[in-house]
């Protein structure tokens, strides 16, 4: 009986974030790359990331407003991707494996086929070991935004082409690239992502402006 019970589930509530809970089985670790996917599967309600260095950062469901915006993202970025044909989208809750051994989950992602198609199926039933091409990250209520910069500049310095810091907060877009300066634009109507993605600008006006 002992065993059993040293061996079930550990479950923590947080009735301040609507009874979500925290479930965490005896004996995983973080460091290693099923055991997080099984920490995740778990977990299915939490966004769950992992830097390099091993330590988590678990976010709770996010409000109404903020999970519109995520929706209308994913929305125009998905029929850019359809019609445009070279590449997949993945929404926030896909994790991306970066060369530094942190796993990283942006609220919008787009990776060419080109490089899907040089990975394992192995590969492709897991987090995807690689930066996606573009990623988009939204700020929402509870959010530092000097902690969304440091992980802008992570996704940067790991591969990605062109990343998206949107901050409804104070209307502002950071834009990353690839050695470049990051470039800050205030309560712009869109924002043009070519050439990294050609044919496709994001309606910031539509996202910052947006109501329930």
């Amino acid at each position: 009986m002992a065993a059993l019970m040293e061996a079930s589930p550990l479950r923590l509530h947080f009735p301040f974030a609507g009874d979500t809970s925290l479930v965490l089985r005896p004996g995983l670790s973080m460091a290693d790359d099923a055991d997080f996917f099984q920490f995740c599967q778990d977990n299915p309600g939490l966004r769950i990331e992992r830097n390099a260095t091993g330590e988590l950062n678990i976010e709770m469901p996010t409000k109404s407003l903020t999970s519109k915006r995520n929706f209308q993202i994913l929305l125009q970025l998905g029929n850019w991707s359809l019609q445009d044909g070279l590449g997949e989208c993945f929404e926030s809750s896909g994790g991306f494996r970066l060369p530094s051994g942190a796993i990283r989950s942006p609220d919008a992602a787009w990776v060419s086929k080109e490089r899907l198609v040089e990975l394992t199926d192995e590969q492709r039933d897991g987090f995807l070991p690689l930066a996606p091409d573009f990623i988009v990250e939204l700020r929402s209520e509870t959010d530092r935004l000097s902690v969304l910069q440091e992980k802008m500049i992570e996704w940067r310095d790991s591969g990605v082409k062109l990343g998206l810091l949107l901050d409804p907060i104070s209307k502002i877009v950071e834009v990353y690239r690839i050695s470049s300066d990051v470039i800050m634009l205030r309560d712009p109507d869109s924002v043009d992502c070519s050439p990294e993605l050609l044919g496709f600008s994001l309606d910031i006006r539509l996202l910052f402006d947006i109501s329930l």
